[in-house]
């Protein structure tokens, strides 16, 4: 795996930022954040900036002016539009879904609205993309913070306009707290690997599209309770995108799977140092991998890595 370019989306916006996003727009590409004085304050804001010819636009503030602080965007390109999906609550067991919508490419957006009128604690996508399964269902990676941590997935059959939550995915014990899913669908059903509490990156499996889910089990990558993401490309390799450690946010990794997700090995380091290097959000065309993350909670940037393993098309 080589790494083509890395840069800065903005040099200096907000105080602190956090929890990037990132979609491919036929105009090229959208990326979006939160950023305040600091992670939870009610200054915090979601902000988008698009690039186009190779240069980001400036950053502009899209979510509500609530006295709320605003939280984890997650961006997804429905085809004729796009969609942005963030939280809003002081804290996180409070939160609730808000979606606004760009039709020319996230120059422009909707006024937000709530997501379900059902919501308290979190509905749809909390961290990474939703994926159309198969079937057509559109399916939003999702979990909770209220008491002990849970995931599940919101399922929409309906392209994003009415959502139906999901079981809950089994946890091993009542010590084990996972969140911030992420997953893929493959011949043998739907996945999701997820952050936990317990220094390893968790994973489940439904063979009903979401619906039910067996008994989370940890995998053999170290993970510092802190977000990835993942995604398929073709012949069914994944990336993952994570720091692989049990403590400390850095460095922050590509590994890659070549058996659907059962071994991953290391590719690429894309930080290594002292500081935050984290939250990584991943989409895939042909064999690159677009990606954006947290640099030091004061920038977010913005990789391109091109896949040796993969013909180029």
């Amino acid at each position: 795996m080589k790494l083509l370019f890395k840069e800065n989306i903005f040099e200096k916006n907000t105080p602190s930022c956090h929890a990037s996003t990132l979609a491919k727009t036929d105009d090229g590409f959208v990326a979006a954040w939160f950023g305040g004085t600091e992670e939870g304050k009610d200054d915090v804001r979601i902000y988008v900036s698009v690039r186009i010819n190779n240069k980001w636009e400036k950053p502009l503030c899209v979510s509500l002016d609530d006295g709320l602080p605003h939280w984890n965007p997650v961006l997804f390109n429905n085809g004729n539009e796009l969609l942005l999906f963030y939280k809003s609550g002081k804290t996180i067991a409070s939160w609730m879904t808000f979606i606004t919508k760009s039709k020319d490419y996230g120059r422009t957006w909707t006024l937000p609205e709530r997501l379900c009128n059902d919501d308290i604690g979190g509905r749809g996508p909390v961290k990474n993309k939703p994926i159309y399964l198969s079937n057509g269902w559109l399916v939003a990676p999702a979990s909770t913070e209220i008491g002990q941590w849970k995931c599940f997935v919101d399922i929409s059959k309906d392209r994003g306009k009415t959502w139906t939550k999901g079981n809950i995915v089994p946890s091993p014990d009542e010590k084990t707290n996972l969140i911030q899913p992420s997953i893929w669908e493959d011949s043998s059903g739907l996945h999701m690997l997820m952050r936990s509490n317990r220094q390893r990156i968790f994973r489940s499996n439904s063979k009903d599209n979401g619906l039910t889910w067996c008994k989370a089990y940890p995998i053999n990558i170290p993970n510092n309770n802190s977000g990835l993401d993942l995604v398929k490309i073709k012949s069914d390799m994944l990336v993952l995108a994570c720091n692989p450690v049990e403590a400390g946010r850095s460095p922050l990794s590509l590994l890659a799977s070549y058996d659907k997700g059962l071994t991953f090995k290391h590719e690429l380091t894309l930080e290594d140092g002292e500081g935050e290097f984290s939250y990584p959000s991943v989409i895939a065309e042909g064999n690159r991998v677009y990606g954006v993350y947290t640099y030091k909670r004061t920038l977010i940037r913005f990789f391109c890595v091109e896949s040796q393993a993969l013909p180029k098309i």
